[in-house]
């Protein structure tokens, strides 16, 4: 991780000047991946949209504009974590006027941004389209004072039921949708052993993969499946991280996204 905003000598990317009449044509796409770590979890996608156009302009980064009387900075957000939900794989694309090394672009955007929103990778894009390769998340739950037994019996539950109808108000108002269908799989973690002596607080772990539905099943809402099967209400607020996203294989396992653009261009270098 690069440094953060506030240190010195901050990196930038040379910016080259605005024609005139118009906007500079993108002559380069490049697709990033970053965090959302600790408090900064709880970073709205709108408060961090705005962060991260101000790191744009701090770090000089040549980022093209949509034409017309109010241009914009061309970004496009790829299945944004929602508020509260920490995460470890979220993505984005920018277009820029001027062609950089994404290594440097990476480390003046991290640099740019305040700790905990941490700029992990940046590769060029080479082609296709970046939410066409989101298929399905990975996400780590943390249910404290659950006991792992009382979470494996609701999830046996869950995985045994046809379908898990739940409600939750979206943009189109309340909806009630299956959430049992979306999950590719659901399981039940040990958690870490104790130190000898501390006290014995439970907390079990649940490993989930979604797969990228419409509406989405969020976390929650297979929470709530757990509710409706299984009266399972946790007494704490659980603690959420998105670890990946991306394209799903055969066998479950989700690829990174920016791979396929590592491939291409390793093809075409090669």
């Amino acid at each position: 991780m690069g440094e953060h905003a506030g240190t010195p000598e901050e990196p930038t990317i040379a910016r080259k000047p605005q024609p005139e009449g118009g906007q500079a044509p993108v002559v380069q796409r490049v697709r990033i991946r970053y965090a959302k770590r600790g408090p900064l979890r709880f970073t709205s996608h709108r408060d961090f949209a705005r962060a991260f156009e101000r790191a744009l302009r701090r770090a000089a980064v040549p980022v093209a504009f949509s034409q017309g009387f109010h241009p914009h900075p061309k970004i496009s957000y790829a299945s944004a974590a929602p508020t509260g939900v920490a995460s470890e794989a979220e993505y984005l694309e920018i277009a820029l006027q001027t062609a950089v090394d994404p290594e440097a672009l990476r480390a003046a955007l991290d640099a740019a941004l305040s700790p905990g929103l941490d700029v992990l990778d940046a590769v060029i894009a080479e082609g296709g389209n970046l939410p066409d390769r989101i298929e399905a998340s990975h996400w780590h739950i943390e249910l404290p004072e659950v006991d792992t037994a009382v979470l494996r019996a609701a999830v046996d539950a869950f995985v045994a039921a046809e379908e898990v109808l739940v409600e939750r108000m979206t943009k189109q108002g309340r909806r009630t949708f299956d959430a049992r269908a979306a999950v590719i799989s659901i399981d039940v973690q040990m958690p870490t052993p104790t130190p000898s002596g501390a006290p014995a607080v439970p907390c079990a772990i649940l490993e989930l993969v979604v797969r990228q539905v419409t509406p989405s099943v969020r976390p929650d809402d297979v929470l709530s499946g757990l509710r409706v099967v299984a009266d399972l209400e946790p007494p704490v607020s659980p603690r959420v991280t998105r670890l990946a996203q991306g394209t799903l294989t055969a066998q479950g396992a989700i690829v990174d996204p920016l791979d396929a653009d590592r491939d291409g261009a390793a093809i075409v270098g090669h």
